[in-house]
């Protein structure tokens, strides 16, 4: 997959390694991953996910008030104050209790588990990473110098990762080719895909691989030992014994090769990192990133991409491809990662069996030194190169300026001021470079997002997006008038605070969301130690956090005044790149590529012609070819009898008020201190044709002041006093009194309520529940500069996304026709929501006052004085003494709200249809027909969709459902849609609990289009063949479950067991209701994949949405496959 490790999003190591779908700021430096089914929990579309590497102690990432679940929302913690005498602080670090990860063990006795002699190893260090209970020993392989670095606590996630350095010397994508490869089978595990059995039968809790610029890392997760085992193995031979080194087929499917059926027909290349990447390519984002660091790393490995560049792929040989593997996976090269509660010993016995077969190689970890960039660019440069759009869309640039800033070493300390200067300046849409910019009316979206520090040296870059050309050079001299504005008036000692408080709060909280809090460790590690540093350097923050408070109270912005002033402003390595449209690039693209393989086919003998027909078909033959049985038992798998039965169960009780609100209350044994906030407030009441303007009313809470507050300054106090706050909107389809448990539903009865999340000490509480009230009833909607910047932000954003995510939007699309849950999502963020924001923004533009009428009429229909306290719900997750901290401030917030606690009552919408219901099935056969769409887009790839109605109204949904879409997702389409169709992703959605009973199909990055379609219309008749082995094959069976049982289960951090009890109580789902579910998964048998099959066979309602280009859709339509086309881009 083709993962952007971005400078919006490049998080803290103690934050997370953040997966995200949708950014809120643009990517920067590209890092890919090596296969498109990421292997997390709980994330259907896996292919979209964008993995942002948490690979620096103090690169920090970017908060989003406007997005609600966040996985590292806005965070915050109290500093001093200048004057330390004096303090005026209002909420200390030690607010924070010690990490969950803090074992109760006795620190002797902790030391004697962690810190094991083994005769194959030397121990090099061993420390103690207090911050988060880490307790660290060093080794170091004494056969071939491989360092292992053994981190143990009480995590039962545990993580294992091995990296090696591997800077590439040209943009091949060498590094990327091979990163996909060795995970297609080794010596030991003989099948062709062994990740893939992995992902069908592994109850993993991660399973990925990933390709920097400079280092490629294998990294796998599981809180069950025996899985953990298994899966270290697969890893460990896939990495030092693939088969890919000794078998040119490998390169082939996974890099490229040329492909030809018959003599007449044109040759293709094909590949799937080829199809990856025409993707990235085809991204103006990506490009614009891609041109950025070519320039300001012009000496380095860093001037060519490692992911690959579509024009250079073809020039990667089988043998350039096996030697780079001998080169830089050597053991010496690597540096191997243990986190969790397992045995020591066994990690170095099990490592040893792997490492003994190599001898030393003093030769490999010099041969793989990143040489450092000098700044050698004595002038500041402009560069100009082109993008492509389409026919209809406007002709604006892009202008990003960049910054080379070190050429030495930062300091643990140094790395911390870098990046609070960087949030002073980008960490929100108030601080004050990208206020500015958006301010300033020169250009749509803030592009480049500030601080980058995942590499060997840190970069800085920002910009704009939808600039008009006569204001490219305007866009530059803002960047760098307000750099200098900043180095010479520095920052107020509120912001600040803010600031400072955000970090030191995630640092402190250390709340990885759904991922393994051991990845973070690991990727924070591997920033220094990747370059030979202490890895524990990138880990510890109380000294560096105590040295910048202690300047901080000395001088105040002092320290960032200097900073901004030396990185920055008198910094001349410095290039802007100015990104220019042009409505034939990929129309140029496309015959470019056709004139080179013609070259090739009229330079070829007849002989050659036939051996690249024979070629082909062999590789087609390979790639369709059933594993014989003895090498899928090769490998190690899980039995039923691993799995655990019983459901986790997770706390929420309903807590006496008289005060008119519903309150929840989920204790947990620990918080660490802190209370997590739900808070959410009825809806329905707005009007329907208001919905559109909902998303933008919603970042009005947040992002245009609120009361006497401006919004900075409301910014700040969310900083200030808390440690986050996002606000979002719930659609959710209930089950009305009657309708029999896992029935597909009519959509008729829905909940809608708005949701502020928040979260803060228990002694901050008080404040948290203060902004909530403050952005609810007195956010400043008058603002029309703000909303007219947040339309254009959305318009640019969504049409960006459109071209890198199609498959996203050709999903929401399909849903869309077949419930009103659907079709209220895509009309609130779906493709034909771009219509919407465009005409928003044209009346907030031309007609300001009617828009804030129906602002200031969402607000009063939510507000509503008689029944707006029935509709209210607040949600609390905290550990005893948390929950009892906060009575006062709960009482007093409920006592305050607006709203008469002895009210009238709403409507019941479990058993009354929901207004919005009612508009929005009339409005479907017009706004969502049920007809074959395609979307036109400038792009080298397409997102094929086609979906139906696989259960219709009524008909109840069993577990085995999950089991057979998995097993579809991991095997059929797998191997049809990417392995031998050469897309990068080909999936399916069906969420058993759904209560849509919809089925999709979709691919992702594809170079097909009919024939895709075309591998969709087969699957029935596949998944029938399949439910007749699986009768012959028990195991089989058992992996499929296995995968399935995986996907129920993962380690969840505590706002996360909150927010799960408290969607299973709106749900109504009841104990008795989720273990029956689990069991129906536990207990598939083959004659429900043939049940599901045959429902394939007749699904009802079927259509198709395409996200592609004009060519494509031209050839699609000429193999009889025609769509109702609409330009979208």
């Amino acid at each position: 997959m083709q993962l952007k490790t971005s400078r919006k999003n490049s998080a803290k190591m103690a934050l997370m390694a953040c997966i995200g779908i949708a950014m809120r700021r643009d990517a920067g430096r590209t890092t890919t991953a090596a296969a498109f089914a990421f292997a997390t929990k709980g994330n259907m579309s896996t292919s979209t996910s964008t993995f942002t590497s948490t690979t620096s102690a103090f690169s920090f990432k970017r908060p989003s008030f406007s997005t609600s679940s966040s996985p590292s929302s806005p965070s915050s913690f109290s500093i001093l104050s200048r004057d330390i005498s004096s303090s005026s602080s209002t909420c200390s670090a030690s607010s924070i209790t010690s990490s969950s990860l803090k074992s109760t063990v006795a620190p002797e006795d902790i030391e004697k588990v962690a810190v094991v002699e083994h005769p194959s190893y030397d121990i090099i260090k061993k420390e103690l990473v207090e911050e988060y209970g880490a307790h660290c020993t060093m080794y170091r392989h004494k056969k071939t110098g491989a360092e292992l670095l053994s981190v143990h606590n009480d995590d039962d996630n545990k993580v294992f990762g091995i990296t090696f350095r591997t800077p590439p010397s040209d943009s091949t994508g060498v590094p990327h080719i091979l990163e996909h490869s060795v995970l297609c089978g080794s010596k030991k595990y003989t099948s062709k895909e062994p990740f893939v059995q992995l992902l069908q039968g592994s109850l993993q809790t991660f399973l990925n691989a990933f390709t920097y610029p400079d280092r490629t890392c294998y990294v796998i997760a599981s809180q069950n030992d025996k899985d953990f085992k298994n899966l270290i193995n697969v890893y460990a031979d896939a990495v030092f014994n693939p088969r890919a080194t000794n078998d040119p087929m490998v390169h082939a499917q996974e890099g490229w090769h040329l492909e030809l059926e018959d003599k007449e027909d044109p040759l293709t290349y094909k590949g799937v990192v080829y199809n990856e990447m025409k993707g990235v390519y085809s991204s103006p984002d990506s490009l614009l990133m891609r041109e950025s660091q070519r320039s300001i790393f012009p000496d380095n490995t860093y001037s060519v991409d490692s992911g690959g560049d579509p024009v250079a792929i073809p020039e990667l040989s089988f043998e350039q491809f096996a030697d780079f593997h001998a080169k830089f996976y050597h053991p010496a090269n690597s540096r191997i990662y243990f986190w969790g509660d397992d045995d020591v010993e066994e990690r170095l016995n099990l490592m040893d069996e792997y490492l003994s077969d190599f001898g030393p190689s003093p030769e490999s970890k010099p041969a793989s030194q990143i040489e450092w960039q000098k700044k050698t660019i004595t002038e500041p440069a402009w560069e100009q190169h082109p993008y492509p759009i389409g026919e209809d869309q406007p002709e604006t640039n892009m202008v990003m300026v960049n910054w080379l800033m070190n050429e030495e070493p930062l300091t643990p300390t140094e790395d911390l001021i870098v990046g609070v200067m960087d949030h002073l300046l980008m960490g929100t849409s108030q601080s004050f470079l990208y206020k500015k910019l958006m301010e300033s009316g020169l250009g749509a979206a803030i592009t480049g997002g500030g601080l980058s520090d995942e590499l060997l040296q840190a970069t800085f870059s920002v910009g704009l997006k939808g600039v008009q050309a006569e204001n490219s050079k305007a866009v530059e001299e803002l960047v760098l008038n307000t750099l200098a504005e900043a180095a010479e008036e520095g920052f107020s000692d509120e912001e600040i605070a803010s600031a400072m408080n955000t970090i030191e709060f995630r640092l402190r909280e250390f709340n990885t969301g759904s991922f393994p809090k051991g990845l973070s460790f690991m990727l924070g590690a591997m920033s220094k130690w990747i370059y030979d540093r202490e890895p524990t350097d990138a880990l510890k923050f109380e000294e560096p956090l105590a040295e910048l408070k202690s300047k901080i109270a000395e001088s105040g912005s002092e320290v960032f005044k200097s900073y901004i002033k030396d990185y920055l402003v008198k910094n001349k390595h410095r290039i802007t790149i100015e990104m220019v449209p042009s409505k034939t690039l990929e129309a140029q693209q496309l015959k470019d590529e056709e004139d080179r393989l013609k070259a090739i086919k009229d330079s070829l003998s007849e002989e050659e012609i036939d051996d690249i027909i024979a070629k082909t078909k062999e590789l087609k033959k390979l790639q369709a070819a059933e594993d014989a049985p003895e090498d899928r038992a090769t490998i190690p798998s899980l039995e039923l009898s691993d799995l655990k039965r019983e459901v986790t169960e997770y706390p929420i009780a309903e807590v006496e008020s008289d005060s008119g609100v519903t309150v929840l209350n989920s204790e947990l044994a620990s918080t660490s201190g802190i209370a997590y906030v739900k808070f959410g407030v009825d809806i329905s009441g707005v009007d329907y044709d208001d919905l559109a303007l909902l998303p933008v009313f919603i970042r009005t809470m947040t992002e245009t002041g609120a009361g006497d507050l401006s919004d900075v300054a409301l910014s700040q106090k969310i900083g200030t006093h808390t440690g986050g706050l996002s606000v979002s909107m719930m659609t959710r389809p209930v089950r009305s009194e009657g309708i029999a448990d896992g029935a597909v539903l009519d959509g008729s009865n829905l909940l809608t309520k708005l949701i502020i999340t928040g979260k803060a000490t228990s002694t901050k509480t008080d404040e948290l529940f203060s902004i909530f009230k403050l952005i609810l009833t007195d956010a400043n909607l008058d603002s029309q500069k703000k909303v007219v910047e947040m339309l254009k932000e959305t318009k640019t954003r969504i049409e960006s996304s459109i071209q890198g995510s199609g498959h996203s939007y050709s999903n929401t699309r399909m849903k869309a026709r077949y419930s009103v849950p659907g079709f209220l999502n895509e009309k609130m963020g779906g493709i034909s929501y771009l219509k919407s924001v465009n005409q928003l923004l044209k009346d907030a533009e031309e007609d300001w006052d009617s828009v804030l009428t129906r602002l200031k009429n969402i607000r009063k229909a939510i507000l509503n004085e008689s029944t707006c306290r029935d509709g209210m719900m607040l949600h609390i997750t905290g550990d005893k003494a948390v929950l009892e901290t906060v009575q006062p401030s709960v009482d007093e917030f409920l006592s305050s709200l607006p709203g008469d606690a002895n009210g009238s009552k709403l409507p019941d919408f479990y058993n009354i249809e929901h207004p919005w219901a009612t508009r929005a099935k009339a409005d479907m056969p017009n706004l969502a027909p049920l007809k074959d769409e395609g979307f036109v887009v400038p792009t080298q790839v397409s997102y094929v969709g086609k979906g139906g109605q696989l259960y219709e109204q009524g008909e109840i949904v069993p577990g085995t459902g999950n089991v057979v879409s998995r097993f579809l997702r991991t095997g059929y389409l797998w191997d049809h849609v990417r392995v031998i169709g050469g897309a990068y992703g080909g999936f399916c959605t069906f969420d058993a609990k759904g209560g849509d009973g919809v089925f999709t199909y979709l691919s992702y990055r594809d170079p097909n289009l009919d024939k895709t379609l075309d591998v969709y219309d087969a699957t029935s008749d596949a998944l029938l063949e399949a439910a007749e082995e699986l009768e012959k094959n028990p195991d089989a069976l058992a992996t499929a479950i296995i995968g399935a049982v995986g996907d129920m289960d993962g380690a969840l951090s505590p706002d996360q067991k909150g927010a799960t009890a408290l969607n299973r109580w709106i749900s109504r789902e009841t104990p008795e209701r989720r273990q029956q579910f689990r069991d129906e998964v536990l207990n598939t048998k083959a004659s429900d994949f043939k049940d599901f099959a045959m429902r394939l066979k007749d699904m009802k309602k079927q259509s198709v949405a395409v996200v592609s280009s004009k060519a494509a859709f031209d050839a699609a339509a000429k193999a009889g496959k025609e769509m109702e086309l609409n330009q979208v881009v």
